[in-house]
């Protein structure tokens, strides 16, 4: 009899469990739907989360190229109050200008006529005639600002307003260069109404145009900015970026898009990643003074001479009266000028922090597993095994999210998995306080007639018992080049279009596959890449990021070439790509003359990583990278000696390396036979040790076969060499070194 009451008391209380579960996950689902509608409260609970982590660790000041002048108390008190006279700001820009300054931005709008232009002060009654005679054949002041606008590299200011009873599109909104990479970014991108621009003369001499409007979020705090933005259904940039495309000199940005939203920017030929909608979440540092120039310090001469050389200068203002202050994630309100100057910073150095498109979709995944732990563990185990357990997985995630953002600047909310998984746990603690509960009293109604007071107590606390179970750096070069890139052009001589689309095709999966490691592009040579990494970014890995891009290259071509066959047939003319790859010291900047200039990489490095790249045609084997990158990645990636070179123009010899393959080929057995049958080949040909050198160059053909891998002409090459040598031996002090001489 007691048999059976335990079996009908377990089996109600794995249905008791079953339930409890059911209640447990349909609250969980609930959770997930209300973090998937993201209520105000909700986005404001993960906003003070991620405020918190900036007022705990701010960002470190680095000196940046980067300057402010400042319209500040001081220079209103001393100079007359604003808005000052445009050939006085005319004379700013003039001295910014000469004291070397990159570029200049105006967080400052110039709308309407200067009233203190000489023809318009004619106009005041009281003038005396001749006078105003004289007064009106003086140049305008705005023509006079235009004037020096267009001697400079010059940004101009603009904001969005929304005007009453107006809804139309302005047809003299100036375009700014751009283009999309992937798909359509405007439905994503935050929309502005209305532009409010500068007069048309400022207008027309600027060299580019930047939005600096910016949206609070509902709490009034500005944590993000658009770095790309529509306004009057026009895509463009904000104010920093748009600076830094023009102090680059200039070209087209471009929007990177993919299906769940905006991934980035290109500016300054370098991918900043954004959130979907195109905004970045600047990482702030406390306000510094060392950031700002007073504008009277500049116009009186007192600024000393060179400090905004080379610098990326905003001009606005800290004034009190003038009111452009803003609240900020640091607990502080801050200068909207150097708000700006900070995202500048960001960028420049890769220090903005990222929510990436997958950031809800992760959260999402973790708020489910940890309510998920919770409702499988809280019915089966004791209170306060769980309730460690518990604070341990949610302690480890909260440290987790703050890892991401010390380390990684990444943002993951801290705020919703924790509150979704204390939330799960109340209820399946109180689910499961109610059920013992229960099952005690079930235990000494159904036991007490049959067991002892003693067992029944003992049941009772234990019910567990019923159940059973423009500087100088270190970069990283790479050069592609197509092989036979002429006799494929000769085959479209009666289509150049169809060339044309080809290699708009080839060019696109280059560029994408260095783009994907954050490399830049620094130019294309017609079917040449030239590209290089840890700048103007910092890339820290930046060898293994190039051979990761170089070995995606590759992959990319392939895919390319099966495409092509698939369309054209098995006659056409397939891609065949050589790389080359260098690490060392270089300058790097912008580089041309006044008027024209490129950002781009100048040193030795640069002409080695050119000249790699051509000997990778005579050693058959498509990447090739000098030591420097090896003795850096060498033990993450598939790579094997080729010979040591002396190259055009180098005195020194060079020892050269064949990249292969990443760290999963290393892996297969077949590798390390290759890798060893090479050992052996160069060690034998080092020594003219001929019969030796042929017979490892054997072994070596057969494990690349198994590895897929087309060692031939690398064998080729070399057999070729031995029998020369069999016939006109090297001569004493030989050092294996071979010249090339050609580039």
């Amino acid at each position: 009899m007691a048999d059976r009451l335990i079996g009908r008391m377990a089996k109600g209380a794995a249905r008791r469990v079953g339930s409890s579960r059911v209640l447990g996950l349909a609250l969980l689902v609930a959770l997930l739907a209300l973090r998937v509608a993201d209520p105000g409260p909700v986005a404001a609970l993960r906003s003070a989360a991620f405020d918190l982590y900036q007022q705990i660790q701010p960002r470190s000041y680095a000196r940046q190229p980067v300057a402010i002048v400042d319209l500040d108390d001081a220079s209103i008190e001393e100079l007359g109050q604003w808005p000052w006279p445009r050939d006085r700001m005319a004379e700013l820009v003039t001295k910014i200008t000469a004291d070397g300054a990159a570029a200049i931005a105006f967080d400052v709008i110039f709308s309407e006529p200067d009233r203190l232009s000489p023809a318009r002060v004619a106009e005041r009654d009281g003038i005396p005639v001749d006078l105003r005679d004289a007064l009106k054949d003086l140049p305008d002041n705005d023509a006079l600002f235009a004037r020096a606008i267009s001697r400079s590299r010059v940004v101009t200011g603009q904001t969005s307003v929304r005007l009453a009873g107006d809804r139309g599109v302005s047809s003299d909104v100036r375009e700014v260069p751009h283009a999309f990479l992937g798909e359509d970014p405007t439905p994503f991108l935050q929309k502005y109404p209305r532009l409010l621009q500068n007069l048309p003369v400022i207008e027309d001499a600027a060299m580019g145009h930047g939005v600096f409007s910016t949206r609070p979020d509902p709490d009034g705090i500005y944590r993000r900015a658009p770095l790309v933005l529509m306004v009057e259904d026009r895509v463009r940039l904000g104010l920093a970026p748009e600076l830094l495309r023009v102090a680059t000199g200039g070209d087209a940005f471009a929007v990177r898009t993919n299906a769940a939203g905006i991934e980035g920017v290109v500016v300054a030929r370098q991918l900043v990643p954004t959130a979907g909608d195109g905004t970045v979440w600047p990482y702030l540092t406390p306000s510094r003074a060392d950031r700002y120039v007073s504008a009277a310090d500049i116009l009186t001469g007192r600024m000393p001479e060179g400090r905004l050389r080379g610098h990326l200068v905003l001009v606005g203002t800290s004034a009190i009266g003038l009111e452009d202050f803003r609240p900020t994630p640091l607990g502080v309100s801050m200068a909207g000028v150097e708000i700006h100057a900070q995202i500048l910073e960001n960028i420049l150095a890769g220090s903005l922090l990222e929510r990436p498109n997958t950031a809800i979709a992760v959260e999402l995944v973790i708020t489910a597993l940890l309510g998920l732990i919770i409702i499988i563990l809280v019915p089966a185990f004791r209170a306060t095994f769980v309730m460690i357990l518990a604070v341990v997985v949610m302690a480890g995630y909260a440290g987790g999210s703050w890892y991401a953002f010390a380390a990684q600047r990444t943002l993951l909310d801290p705020t919703f998995p924790i509150l979704a998984a204390v939330l799960t746990l109340m209820l399946m603690a109180s689910l499961n306080y109610l059920r013992e509960e229960r099952m005690r009293r079930q235990i000494r109604s159904a036991f007490g007639q049959y067991v002892s007071p003693d067992l029944v107590d003992q049941l009772s606390d234990n019910p567990d018992a019923l159940t059973l179970g423009g500087e100088r750096r270190e970069l990283t070069l790479l050069f592609s080049d197509v092989r036979g890139f002429t006799t494929i052009a000769e085959s479209y001589r009666d289509d150049p279009e169809g060339l044309t689309l080809l290699m708009n095709r080839f060019l696109t999966a280059l560029s994408n596959a260095i783009l994907d490691e954050r490399g830049t592009i620094d130019k294309f040579m017609g079917d040449a890449v030239m590209a290089f990494w840890n700048a103007p970014l910092d890339t820290p890995d930046h060898p293994a990021a190039a051979c990761r891009a170089a070995l995606a290259m590759y992959d990319r071509v392939r895919e390319i070439n099966d495409e092509r066959r698939a369309e054209e047939g098995d006659g056409v003319l397939l891609i065949d790509v050589g790389i080359g790859l260098s690490t060392g010291a270089c300058t790097v900047g912008n580089m041309g003359s006044d008027t024209r200039f490129d950002y781009t990489a100048l040193g030795d490095t640069v002409n080695l990583a050119s000249r790699l790249e051509g000997l990778s045609k005579n050693y058959g084997l498509g990447i090739i990278a000098d030591d420097s990158v090896h003795t850096q990645v060498g033990g993450d990636f598939a790579m094997i000696e080729l010979d040591r070179v002396r190259v055009k123009g180098k005195l020194l010899p060079v020892t050269i390396y064949a990249l292969m393959g990443d760290r999963a080929m290393c892996d297969r057995p077949a590798w390390a036979a290759l890798a060893d049958a090479n050992a052996e080949m160069r060690a034998a040909y080092d020594v003219k040790d001929w019969e030796g050198g042929e017979a490892a160059l054997e072994r070596l053909e057969q494990a690349g076969d198994e590895l897929g891998q087309d060692m031939s002409g690398y064998a080729a090459l070399y057999r070729e060499r031995i029998a020369g040598f069999r016939n006109a031996p090297p001569p004493e002090g030989w050092d294996g070194v071979f010249i090339a001489a050609s580039k």
